[in-house]
């Protein structure tokens, strides 16, 4: 039965519902929405400023002491007791024991020469000479300097403090090396939560700091060129699949610029729930509106569409039982009128193997062909009579009645009736025959028709090029013993929701007009007459599996 007009109208009753009772909830709800999503990118913006702010502020109170460290260092000592190592040395120890936060020191002189040095690279340091060095000019010129990160003559990533001062009409240099560490510990300070990052690049974007995300020290971070930063700034930027914020200031000196990312939705984790708690309200209400009126307009047609249903049934059973008996009569009616002919050719053909025997015809060259053409003739025959036989068995009888039946030779009647069909579409058709299978009785023309059913649809199924698989066996089960035969495919298979009603009459998941949805409903029927059974299970995507039982006594 066609039940759109039904549908239609549950449909136009729904919308009309749904309109009324939930305009006024959406709009509210998108009100809302809009509002906490702006509140929402206006909280991440002004934490990320702020921490940003905070983390750069102490970069530079940091790298403003050690230079104040160093240049009280000049101001307060003279360069007679500085250039002594040993006396360099407890100046260094006094300052190490406030703070570690340097790794050596060394007194340059204007030639670039060192003229004393305290640290672990003493062997390697002591004899260098730094005039020309990018860093010795640019102190020489400026008074103060911090570097970029370099390896220079150690090797390591490391960066420089460098101050001048003049005493006896000679200019000399205070280097000091920076503790990395400790720059490093403030950075990570302004990662937040487990996809959070900071780090330092200078004016090349080049990494001072390592990066949790974007590479080690001295590459290019995998993150946006912000090296030409002038001014605190937050971004939102689409990187590496994700919405990430970056929120990032330029140092005064060194001329480094702060870079802080942040993943929105690890940081506002919590106010994500309350969000989904506002979404959770709404689409409750939206729920249970929407389940109302559902309900309510389904009680006022499902009524009907049972009615309708169940007449449309009953007479679409009546019809189909009426073309079953006219197809059972048409087949026997041909059968009859084929078995007329073929009997005639029979006879002809046996008078012919007759006049064959006589003595002038074994003398003609020709006998061979003549006799070997006659056993054609039979053998065809013979097939005709085999086909004739089965349509009449076919369209014997609709009522049950018990035979004793081989379920091998009725599986393989039955496929004879389709492997041409089978064949054409490149189906491949896989028969396991149990030989030890025990006869069983009952009603062999019924049964076929089930089989006939099912490997039928199966086909449809499977489409161009699939594989169908027959089995015959017996088994021990709860409720006794039985033979069964298994008809599985590999075609899409059945959704689970669909599965359940695949015996229902009228019930059908072929296209318009490529199936009356009654082929399934019947055998079912036909089986509980039987008294066996048949069972199907499916899984989308791996096909489906009939199994038809009897029971044996």
């Amino acid at each position: 039965m066609d039940t759109r007009h039904f549908q239609a109208l549950r449909a136009r009753m729904i919308v009309t519902i749904l309109c009324f009772a939930l305009l006024p909830l959406f709009g509210v709800g998108l009100t809302v929405y809009y509002k906490f999503s702006e509140a929402y990118w206006n909280k991440i913006e002004e934490g990320a400023l702020s921490l940003v702010e905070n983390r750069k502020d102490a970069l530079e109170m940091f790298l403003r002491e050690r230079i104040a460290q160093l240049v009280t260092l000049t101001h307060t000592q003279s360069l007679t007791h500085l250039k002594d190592e040993a006396y360099l040395a407890g100046v260094f120890a006094l300052m190490q024991s406030r703070s570690k936060s340097l790794i050596d020191i060394g007194i340059i002189d204007d030639k670039g020469d060192h003229v004393a040095y305290v640290g672990p690279h003493y062997e390697r340091l002591k004899t260098v000479n730094y005039s020309e060095a990018h860093w010795f000019h640019a102190v020489m010129s400026s008074g103060t300097y911090i570097s970029d990160v370099f390896l220079g003559f150690r090797r390591v990533p490391h960066f420089i403090i460098a101050v001048t001062t003049i005493q006896d009409n000679r200019t000399w240099v205070l280097r000091a090396t920076i503790n990395s560490d400790i720059i490093e510990n403030i950075v990570k300070r302004g990662q937040v939560g487990k996809r959070g990052d900071a780090f330092l690049i200078n004016k090349k974007d080049v990494l001072q700091t390592p990066s949790r995300l974007s590479g080690k020290i001295l590459t290019r971070p995998d993150a946006p060129n912000f090296s030409d930063t002038i001014a605190t700034t937050v971004e939102r930027n689409e990187y590496r699949g994700k919405d990430l914020v970056f929120a990032v200031s330029p140092l005064e000196e060194p001329k480094w610029v702060l870079v802080i990312e942040q993943d929105p939705k690890e940081m506002l984790a919590p106010i994500f729930g309350a969000k989904y708690i506002s979404v959770l309200v709404v689409a409750s209400g939206v729920l249970i509106v929407l389940v109302g009126t559902i309900v309510t307009t389904r009680s006022m047609t499902n009524e009907l569409i049972r009615v309708q249903r169940e007449k449309a049934a009953n007479e679409e059973v009546l019809l189909q039982s009426s073309k079953m008996a006219a197809l059972g009569k048409m087949a026997a009616g041909i059968a009859h009128e084929i078995n007329n002919p073929l009997q005639v050719i029979s006879e002809k053909a046996g008078w012919m193997h007759d006049l064959l025997s006589k003595e002038d015809l074994k003398a003609s060259p020709d006998f061979e062909e003549f006799e070997d053409c006659v056993k054609k003739i039979d053998r065809q025959v013979e097939r005709c009579r085999h086909v004739t036989h089965r349509m009449l068995r076919f369209g014997r009888r609709m009522d049950p009645t018990q035979e004793i039946t081989d379920i091998n030779h009725i599986l393989r009647e039955t496929v004879t009736f389709l492997e041409n069909e089978a064949y054409n579409r490149d189906i491949e058709l896989s028969i396991t025959y149990d030989h030890d299978l025990p006869a069983v009785t009952t009603d062999a023309s019924q049964l076929q028709q089930v089989l006939l059913n099912v490997i039928d649809n199966a086909i449809d199924a499977v489409g161009n090029g699939g594989k169908i698989t027959l089995q015959t066996g017996s088994k021990n089960g709860t409720d006794g013993r039985s033979v069964f035969v298994v008809i599985a495919d590999n075609g899409p298979g059945i959704p689970k929701d669909v599965l359940k009603q695949i015996f229902d009459p009228l019930f059908t998941t072929k296209a318009v007009n490529k199936g009356t949805g009654l082929g399934l409903s019947i055998s079912h029927s036909i089986m509980e007459k039987l008294g066996g059974r048949i069972t199907v299970d499916s899984e989308l995507g791996r096909g489906t599996t009939f199994t038809i039982y009897l029971p044996l006594p």
